[in-house]
Formats: C-alpha cells, sequence, structure tokens
C-alpha cells in the first residue's frame, strides 16, 4: 500500500477549523474539516467520510493544500483553451473598435461581432466566432453602450478648455466671497413632459415586439430641476411655461436648498431666460455656463433620461393636471434617493477642487 503524502507543517487541525468557521466558500469549508482530522491522528477514509468525497479527491486536496494553503482548496474556473489572438493583434482589435468603423472602407456605420469576425479574418487570417470575439472585447473592457448624441457643431476644443479652466474659475469665486464659505456645486435644467410621451425598452420575449400605450395629443409640462451632486440634493419646480419668470421662481427653489452660510455655483446652459437681465439672483448663488453646444457636460441631462425611462414613459396623461402629478412624484421620488442623485450626477472633472 502506498505511504499518504503528508500534510504540510505550518497549519493544524484547531487552525483549519478556525478557517472553515470564517469563510463563505461551502467546498473549502467541507475539505478544510477533512484535512483537520488528518492533522488531529484521523485516517484518510474518515478524512472522505467528513468531506463527503473519494480518497483521490482527498490525495488531490492534499497537494493542493500543501502547493498553495487554504487558499488551494477553492475551486477555481478552468482556464480554457489560449487565445487565438497575440498581445500585437489584441491591441490592433481594441484600437479599431476605439475609432470606429470608416463607411467608405468597412461598409458599416457600426462595428457589430460579426463585422468584426470578417475584420480579423481579413486582417490576420484568424477564422473565430461571434462568441469569441464578444468575449475578447469584454476582456479589453469594451461593452455594447448607447451612444451620446454631440451637437454636429460642437467646438470640441471650447469644452476641452471649459473643464480645465473649471477649478480657476471657481477659485475666482471664491476669493470673492468671505473667507471659508463652502461652494456647492449645483446643475440645472429643464425637461418638457408631454402627452406625446416616449416609449423605452423593455424585457419580452425573443420574436415579439411589446407594445405601449401612445398619446399624440401635444398638451405638455415643465421640470425646473437643479440637482448638487456631491450632498444629493436637488430642488425643483413643474410649471406650464419656460421662460424668465419661471426661472426666477426657480432660482427662488434653489436658494432655499442651499446650506445655511454656504455659496451656490449654478451651472447651467445659455438658454435665453438664464442669460437674460432680468433674472434676480438670489445673493447666495452664482451663475456659471456651459460652453455652447455641450449638453452632455450637464449631469441633469442624464437625471432627466433616468427619471423618463423608469417613471415617466411608458404612459399616458389625461390632461395637463395629470401631468404635473406625475412630473412631481417622479422628482419627489428622485428627491428622495440622494445616492442616486449622487451616482448620476458625480462628474470627476468638477469635484476636483
Amino acid at each position: 500500500m502506498a505511504t499518504p503524502i503528508p500534510l504540510r507543517t505550518d497549519f493544524d487541525g484547531p487552525g483549519l477549523r478556525r478557517l472553515a468557521r470564517e469563510t463563505k466558500d461551502a467546498n473549502q469549508t467541507r475539505r478544510l474539516l477533512a484535512l483537520a482530522a488528518i492533522y488531529d491522528g484521523g485516517s484518510r477514509i474518515d478524512a472522505a467520510r467528513i468531506g463527503s468525497v473519494t480518497l483521490q479527491i482527498v490525495r488531490d486536496c492534499v497537494l493542493r493544500f500543501n502547493h498553495r494553503g487554504p487558499a488551494g482548496l477553492v475551486n477555481v474556473k478552468a482556464p480554457g483553451s489560449p487565445s487565438k489572438l497575440n498581445e500585437a493583434q489584441r491591441l490592433a482589435l481594441a484600437k479599431i473598435v476605439e475609432s470606429g468603423p470608416i463607411p467608405a472602407v468597412h461598409g458599416v456605420v457600426r462595428w457589430r461581432r460579426k463585422d468584426l469576425v470578417q475584420w480579423i479574418f481579413e486582417e490576420f487570417a484568424i477564422s473565430l466566432d461571434e462568441t469569441t470575439v464578444g468575449r475578447e472585447l469584454k476582456a479589453l473592457g469594451f461593452a455594447k453602450l448607447s451612444a451620446r448624441p454631440r451637437h454636429y457643431a460642437q467646438n470640441e476644443f471650447e469644452v476641452e478648455g471649459f473643464q480645465k479652466s473649471f477649478p480657476a474659475e471657481l477659485a475666482a469665486i471664491q476669493a470673492k466671497l468671505p473667507p471659508c464659505t463652502e461652494i456647492e456645486l449645483w446643475w440645472a435644467d429643464e425637461a418638457r413632459i408631454g402627452q406625446k410621451n416616449k416609449m423605452t425598452r423593455r424585457w419580452a420575449r425573443r420574436g415579439t415586439r411589446p407594445s405601449a400605450p401612445h398619446d399624440q395629443r401635444t398638451m405638455w409640462a415643465y421640470i425646473f430641476g437643479a440637482v448638487c451632486p456631491k450632498k444629493g440634493k436637488g430642488a425643483g419646480l413643474v410649471l406650464p411655461y419656460c421662460d424668465t419668470g419661471s426661472m426666477n421662481q426657480h432660482l427662488a427653489e434653489i436658494s432655499l436648498a442651499v446650506d445655511p452660510g454656504a455659496h451656490a455655483v449654478l451651472i447651467l446652459d445659455r438658454a435665453g431666460w438664464h442669460m437674460t437681465r432680468k433674472l434676480v439672483v438670489p445673493a447666495n448663488i452664482t451663475l456659471l455656463f456651459l460652453p455652447p453646444r455641450a449638453p452632455e457636460l450637464n449631469p441633469v441631462e442624464n437625471v432627466w433620461q433616468f427619471m423618463r425611462d423608469n417613471w415617466l414613459s411608458n404612459r399616458v396623461f389625461i390632461d395637463y393636471d395629470d401631468s404635473v402629478a406625475h412630473c412631481c412624484e417622479a422628482w419627489n421620488k428622485l428627491v428622495n434617493q440622494p445616492w442616486k442623485i449622487i451616482s448620476i450626477g458625480m462628474r470627476d472633472w468638477a469635484h476636483r477642487f
């Protein structure tokens, strides 16, 4: 009979039982208890009974434990076949996906996995299936995301310059305030919510086309919304018009939400009712305007998308009052979830000060 393989000497039975109590992996727990029995003088048959395994598996556990310690008793996913693409080819794949296809050259306006299968074959003479290409893309950090619209006439240098100069703008505002005044960053925008509502994606069985009610009437209301992402606060109003008078009401509402003794820097776009001299700006608010045609810099745009997708779309509003009621309910839901405002609204480039 072959001599049993001895266990490593830097562990003992009580120590393995203590580790078994702490781990949350059931398989590792059974194996630790089985090996603890061997440390205490039990036979390999006793260990197999405790671990509900065969003697061969006990031997394998001993080898794994001797080589890697307790971590060797955790099941790990098999590595599978090595990638057919080498590192240089994977970098080339990442580069072509990042830059996007050239319609005149590649014949498509967006990459699908089947298009990349063809590109890889033409470029490297390597045949992959679509599933493998999908795994390669995930390993490279890619995911299938909705494109963010960008105004065709946007000046990218202005957007980049705004982000770079943002700390200096805040410092200039801070210098005009009393010493040690706290700055709160607020972002504001307006959304029109009407009877001709938006329809969103929904789960449905493959091969079917889900339906949702869609009104053709055109009565609407406006949500004036502002958020302070760092503190998870919001201030909003639902109003019938989008004009200077409504904006003055919204500024007064934001002013009430600013912490006592703090000063709000309110960042917003260049709509006419934001920049008119008829605005009555409260003393605890300073307005800071985004570059033209750069709505993606304003996180409130993402707030509107979240509210539409989850609370306001796929429904019919009976009349104006019904629209207002649902808009108020949706905004109050958002304000009652400060963690959601933080998650949606935080921007690293804006909160480095």
